[in-house]
């Protein structure tokens, strides 16, 4: 049974950095891309970037590039997120998400099999 873990959220000033973790454990991911979405209070699920386990590429949406960063380490089969310069409108709770690479760019949810639970990111002004 394929499980994602989240940890590391919480709060933290506005221009601080934060760390989330997601282990990934109950299949091999080398076909997969692991992503990371967020999503606030009454807004939709949304797109923050990926990494392929493969191969370690990247894609960011606009509003987190230069500021967030992916990362994976396979011996711990754990993907990252380091979040910096964090702003109050990065507050949400984060997914990650592991979803059989297509030739898309794959920022839609739909296109994720297995999801993480969550963890809450609070930044205050």
């Amino acid at each position: 049974q394929v499980q994602l873990v989240e940890s590391g959220g919480g709060l933290v000033q506005a221009g601080g950095s934060l760390r989330l973790s997601c282990a990934a454990s109950g299949r091999t991911f080398s076909n997969y891309q692991l992503g990371w979405f967020r999503q606030a209070p009454g807004k939709e699920r949304e797109f923050v970037g990926r990494i392929s386990w493969s191969a370690g590429g990247t894609y960011y949406a606009d509003s987190v590039k230069g500021r967030f960063t992916i990362s994976r380490d396979k011996a711990k089969n754990t993907v990252y997120l380091q979040m910096n310069s964090l702003k109050p409108e990065d507050t949400a709770v984060y997914y990650c998400a592991a979803g059989r690479t297509v030739l898309s760019s794959m920022r839609r949810p739909d296109e994720y099999d297995y999801w993480g639970q969550g963890a809450q990111v609070t930044v205050s002004s």
